[in-house]
């Protein structure tokens, strides 16, 4: 039987004329469109006060047609502060001119040093962006590489973080506006693209990663992922996604490592909560952090070593010995040997 993904799957071939991967790193608030508002209400702030010193000093002041209105005012206000200066409205008191000297000429300075800092500003953002896209790509290593940060991958995120990984060492991958905008909110570096592309993963690093995340909608989509992934690197370790059973042999062949079954995971806990709801409650505890019950792995004490599992002050679950694991029943499991990783549920204090 073929295998299934919401239907048939159909393997699809990426997008060869598909968008440019955009790197979008985690910033502060605000962007040179701010950048630039805020110093065009500057701008007009200086105009409006130089035309107003002008104005209550206006008979100090001579027009080619007569007095000078603050409409006038306004105009020398422009005409003084961009340099141009016509000549038709002059000062003519001492007064008028000692405040053109003390008053309007810094504030001639400072409108021009906002104009040109915005336009330098506006011109020198692409390039600024682009020198920290490269400091960020040569120092990033060893970081988790999540395809896909619609629900499964900002949950896989989440994990991570309240595991104790840093948002640096995170990248996600996604299409989508909307979860590139998300990713970007959570402050994690996300770029916009295609993940089945090489030169979307390669943007994110995927040569250097530690590990890589399939989170994608779809288990076509996640086949093609875990495929262009392995071209890329084929030492990673890569967890998938499927929401199909009978796709889960289909993305190990691929070259996944682990794959995670979401429709028949969320099916079993239901029926499990419908049969006896404690059952549903435990497991629920498991997946929900901070609920009480937590798995860690970790590395065995200088006091369990050589001891039986039951010893352990922890409630040990399995062991990771050579790269296998042996459940908790598994005669084999004991005695715990220095270079085991244990599978536990850590006891609370008190």
């Amino acid at each position: 039987m073929p295998p299934r993904a919401s239907g048939h799957l159909e393997l699809l071939a990426p997008v060869a004329n598909g968008p440019s991967p955009l790197v979008q790193l985690p910033r502060r608030k605000g962007g040179p469109v701010r950048a630039v508002l805020q110093r065009l209400l500057v701008a007009i702030g200086v105009l409006m006060l130089i035309a107003v010193v002008v104005w209550l000093d206006r008979d100090g002041y001579r027009d080619i047609d007569g007095k000078v209105s603050f409409l006038d005012a306004i105009y020398y206000a422009t005409v003084t502060a961009s340099t141009t200066g016509y000549g038709d409205v002059t000062p003519l008191s001492d007064t008028a001119r000692l405040v053109n000297v003390l008053v309007i000429t810094p504030l001639r300075v400072l409108f021009l040093i906002v104009l040109v800092g915005t336009t330098l500003e506006v011109l020198t953002e692409r390039t600024r962006e682009h020198l920290r896209q490269n400091r960020w790509r040569s120092t990033l290593r060893d970081h988790v590489l999540v395809v896909g940060y619609g629900t499964k991958g900002r949950s896989a995120v989440r994990a991570l973080l309240e595991d104790g990984w840093d948002k640096s060492r995170i990248v996600a991958i996604d299409v989508d506006e909307a979860h590139v905008a998300a990713a970007s909110e959570d402050g994690i570096a996300v770029v916009r693209g295609d993940g089945t592309r090489s030169e979307v993963l390669s943007r994110a690093g995927v040569e250097s990663a530690n590990r890589v995340v399939v989170a994608v909608p779809r288990d076509d989509t996640a086949v093609l992922v875990t495929l262009t992934v392995r071209g890329a690197n084929p030492g990673v370790h890569v967890v998938a996604a499927c929401r199909e059973a009978e796709n889960a042999p289909l993305l190990r062949s691929s070259g996944a490592d682990s794959v995670v079954v979401s429709s028949a995971a969320a099916g079993r806990l239901l029926g499990l909560s419908s049969l006896s709801p404690a059952k549903g409650m435990v497991i629920e505890d498991l997946l929900v952090p901070g609920g009480g019950l937590d798995l860690v792995e970790r590395a065995p004490t200088p006091a369990e070593v050589g001891q039986s599992l039951r010893a352990s002050q922890d409630q040990v679950l399995a062991v990771v010995r050579a790269g296998e694991v042996l459940h908790f029943y598994d005669p084999a499991a004991d005695p715990v040997r220095a270079d085991d990783r244990l599978i536990v549920v850590p006891r609370l204090d008190g």
